[in-house]
C-alpha cells in the first residue's frame, strides 16, 4: 500500500508542477505560469505522434511541441516535412508508403509492391536529413511465427543494401496483437530481435511501443535491457486505454525512461496517445504534462 501511495502521490507532484488539465476546465500550456516554470532536464529527446491530434492542425502542433521544448514529431511523411522544419522540429520516425499495418513484409505477394515504394522512399528520408523509417510485419493471415519471419527477411534483404546506402534505419514496429491489432505477427520482442538477428544488419531494428508490449507481454523494463540494442525508437501511452501516461494507468513511466536512459539510448521518444481531452487547448497542455512525466 505504501509503495502504491508513493507512485500516486510522485506523479501527482509531477503533473502539479505542468499545469495538468483540470477536469471541466480549459488550460493553455502557454499561459499558465505553472508551465512557465518548468524546465526540461535535457536527457529525453522528445517527440510526438502525429496522428493523436489530428483536430490540431500540423502547423500549430509543431509550433506547440517546439514551444514545450520537444525536439521532433513522429509519423509525417514528404509532403509535410517542410513544415515541421519551418518550426525546427526533426522527423524522429518517418511514415512509410501509403499502406495499411495489415500490408506488411511476411507476406511474399506483397514484397514487389514493398520494395518498389521503399526503393523510391528510403532516398528521400535521406535526402531530408532523417534516419527512422517504420515498416510492419503485416497480419499472420494463417502463417506460424518461423514462416512469417522467414518471409520479412527475404522481402527486407532486397532494400537493406540501399538502406545501409543511404543511412537510413528501417524500424519495424512492435504491435499488440490482442485489442488493436489482431492477427499482427510482430507483437512480442523476441520475434522481432530474432528478425534482427537474422537480417544482421545495423540498418533494421525495433520500434519499441510501450502501450502495444505493455498489453502483449508485460515486463516492459526487463526487456528493454535485455533487447535495447535492437531498439532504436520508443512510443509512450497508458494501458489500458492508450490515454496520457498518468496515474490512471498501470504503467510507472518515470522507471521506464530512467531504464531506457541506463541502457546509453540517444533517440528519440515520442507521446502516442489518445488525449481525454478534446479543445485544442486542453490537448496541447495534456501534451506537455504528459511529456514533462516521461522526463527524467
Amino acid at each position: 500500500m505504501r509503495s502504491s501511495q508513493n507512485r500516486r502521490s510522485a506523479i501527482k507532484n509531477i503533473i502539479a508542477g505542468t499545469g495538468a488539465v483540470a477536469v471541466g476546465g480549459t488550460l493553455s500550456a502557454f499561459t499558465s505560469p505553472m508551465n512557465k516554470k518548468h524546465k526540461l532536464k535535457g536527457n529525453i529527446n522528445h517527440s510526438v505522434c502525429r496522428w493523436c491530434f489530428q483536430n490540431i492542425d500540423l502547423d500549430t502542433l509543431c509550433g506547440a511541441a517546439k514551444g514545450m521544448g520537444m525536439k521532433a514529431i513522429d509519423l509525417i511523411g514528404p509532403d509535410e516535412w517542410a513544415i515541421a522544419k519551418k518550426h525546427d522540429l526533426f522527423s524522429s520516425m518517418c511514415n512509410g508508403p501509403g499502406v495499411a499495418i495489415t500490408f506488411g513484409w511476411n507476406d511474399p505477394a506483397k514484397h514487389e509492391k514493398l520494395i518498389k515504394d521503399y526503393s523510391d522512399l528510403i532516398p528521400k528520408v535521406a535526402a531530408a536529413g532523417y534516419k527512422n523509417l517504420i515498416c510492419f510485419s503485416g497480419n499472420r493471415e494463417g502463417k506460424d511465427d518461423v514462416t512469417g519471419l522467414d518471409n520479412c527477411a527475404t522481402g527486407l534483404k532486397q532494400i537493406l543494401p540501399l538502406a545501409e546506402k543511404h543511412g537510413v534505419v528501417l524500424c519495424m514496429e512492435l504491435l499488440n496483437s490482442k485489442v488493436d491489432h489482431h492477427d499482427y505477427q510482430c507483437d512480442h520482442t523476441e520475434w522481432g530481435v530474432t528478425l534482427c538477428k537474422k537480417l544482421g544488419s545495423e540498418n533494421f531494428k525495433l520500434l519499441y511501443d510501450i502501450y502495444h508490449m505493455q498489453i502483449d507481454e508485460g515486463n516492459v523494463i526487463a526487456n528493454i535491457k535485455a533487447n535495447h540494442q535492437y531498439l532504436a525508437h520508443y512510443h509512450v501511452a497508458g494501458v489500458p486505454g492508450r490515454h496520457e501516461p498518468n496515474d490512471t494507468q498501470e504503467l510507472f513511466y518515470p522507471a521506464i525512461m530512467k531504464a531506457i536512459l541506463d541502457t546509453g539510448f540517444k533517440g528519440y521518444v515520442a507521446q502516442e496517445y489518445l488525449p481525454i481531452v478534446h479543445e485544442q487547448d486542453q490537448q496541447i497542455a495534456s501534451l506537455k504534462a504528459s511529456m514533462t512525466i516521461c522526463d527524467v
